[in-house]
């Protein structure tokens, strides 16, 4: 594959196949690399009338030290898992998992960037219900796939505080609703907040509670991370997706002697915060300088990148690139 490294986007191009297993009766087949990148599906499949459909996002790195380390896949299966049983799926083993990223990874190992150029390959693992059912209930078969797809270092020069805006009249999720797991509904409901925020000149987007209107939830692909007094703070929520990234960098702050908060966070605090930031697998973080409201505009910091955030991060893609000791045995290297 000829590509250009250093200038890949976040963004789909084909790669060599992908890898898909099936679920009939409870139990799963050996799996089969397939070279198009196209689905068989029934019409009546539940993925596509009932929403039984949940994927992950993880990514492989080609380290300094020339190997290829795929982070904390484990906690990524046992996510999809924690999916499963919420919308009544087959529930994929984590060995099964872990074995189907790394079968994928090295039948497309030429597509992972090489170290230097900041680039990463993406895992896009994908559970849907591809079985029949025109009346409203789980199907009786399921289907797992793991596509994988090469993209670039998201920030190219450093990292770029952004600011964002509380979209009005839109709930990520409701109380007891699916907001703590990774279904696709969820990212349907995201599209319009995020396209009015985007309309009005802001990359991301803010959801407040759905019950009062009144706590942070968490930003609309992102988790919520902010920090004060060598503390690192993030909401604490039914209603969010626990983030393997947020996850990571917690334990990182406590690694540095940082403490650890996860509590409600009012909105009114914002402006009392050092440092702003959404995390995730595509950024790691994304600074925040400014958070917009129909009412007030909260601004935070003076809009630079603080040294802690900027630690956290030189942390985290370090240990991902084999320039830092793993110590928590976080990666999985590929044989």
């Amino acid at each position: 594959m000829a590509l250009d490294w250093k200038n890949l986007g976040f963004q789909y191009l084909d790669t060599h196949c992908h890898i898909k297993y099936t679920s009939k009766h409870g139990q799963w087949d050996a799996g089969e690399l397939v070279d198009a990148p196209y689905l068989n599906i029934h019409i009546a499949a539940t993925a596509l009338h009932y929403g039984q459909a949940a994927f992950e996002g993880l990514k492989a790195f080609r380290g300094s030290d020339g190997q290829v380390r795929i982070f904390r896949p484990e906690k990524n299966a046992e996510r999809m898992r924690t999916t499963a049983r919420r919308t009544f799926m087959a529930e994929v083993p984590t060995e099964l998992f872990v074995s189907a990223i790394k079968k994928v990874v090295t039948a497309n190992e030429e597509s992972i960037p090489p170290y230097g150029t900041g680039g990463s390959l993406y895992i896009r693992p994908l559970l849907i219900g591809s079985g029949p059912k025109i009346g409203v209930e789980p199907s009786a078969e399921y289907s797992f796939i793991v596509l994988v797809n090469p993209v670039g270092a998201y920030y190219k020069g450093g990292l770029n505080p952004v600011n964002a805006m509380v979209v009005d009249g839109y709930d990520r999720a409701a109380p007891n609703g699916v907001g703590h797991v990774k279904v696709a509904g969820n990212y349907a409901a995201s599209l319009e907040p995020a396209t009015v925020a985007k309309q009005a000149g802001f990359p991301i987007n803010l959801y407040l509670d759905a019950k009062e209107h009144r706590f942070i939830d968490e930003f609309g692909t992102s988790n919520f991370i902010a920090l004060k007094d060598n503390t690192y703070i993030t909401p604490v929520s039914d209603s969010i997706l626990p983030s393997i990234t947020n996850m990571s960098l917690m334990q990182i702050a406590e690694d540095f002697g940082m403490k650890v908060e996860r509590r409600p966070i009012e909105i009114d605090e914002l402006n009392s915060f050092e440092q702003i930031a959404a995390c995730g697998t595509a950024v790691v973080v994304t600074p925040v300088h400014k958070i917009v409201t129909a009412n007030k505009i909260y601004e935070v910091g003076d809009g630079t990148v603080t040294s802690q955030l900027q630690q956290l991060f030189d942390t985290v893609t370090g240990i991902q690139y084999g320039e830092i000791e793993d110590r928590h045995n976080w990666c999985e290297l590929l044989d």
